[in-house]
């Protein structure tokens, strides 16, 4: 685990609200001169602690602003049961998210899709289809009062 200084927090927090400030800005926000900031940060993607940078979008705009958690319990839970799954999951475009879990179920995914009856249809002929899935619990999102993702 890297140990970061203060400055180099600073960047990673500002880079995280906007991936796409300019060096002059950033080494202006975090008190570096722009070689010395650009380094920094080209000093955290050598060390992989920036992986990539992405867009945010606006998911309500491009049609798919129904947002569900969703958690999966497996009937099996065998090695190949779960890559089984994943597989199909990877194959599923609403889903933007699968984590392998601790707990009383195996997965919990984040689904985006256009709406409740878009859902309906992904809960029903994808997920419920799929010979591993013994459960699934649906949690809607209602509101986003913090999101933080980039």
């Amino acid at each position: 685990m890297a140990v970061l200084d203060r400055i180099s927090e600073h960047i990673l927090r500002e880079l995280s609200r906007n991936g796409r400030i300019s060096n002059l800005e950033l080494a202006d926000r975090v008190g570096l001169s722009p070689s010395a900031c650009l380094r920094r940060v080209q000093d955290l993607e050598k060390k992989g602690i920036i992986t990539g940078y992405r867009a945010v979008l606006d998911r309500t705009a491009l049609g798919s602003g129904f947002v569900a958690y969703v958690g999966v319990g497996l009937s099996d839970h065998s090695k190949s049961s779960q890559e089984a799954f994943e597989r199909a999951i990877a194959r599923a475009p609403e889903v933007v998210e699968c984590h392998n879990i601790t707990g009383t179920i195996e997965y919990l995914l984040r689904v985006e899709c256009a709406d409740l009856r878009a859902y309906k249809s992904f809960h029903t002929d994808m997920l419920g289809a799929l010979p591993q899935v013994n459960g699934i619990t649906s949690y809607v999102v209602m509101g986003s009062p913090k999101d933080e993702r980039a």
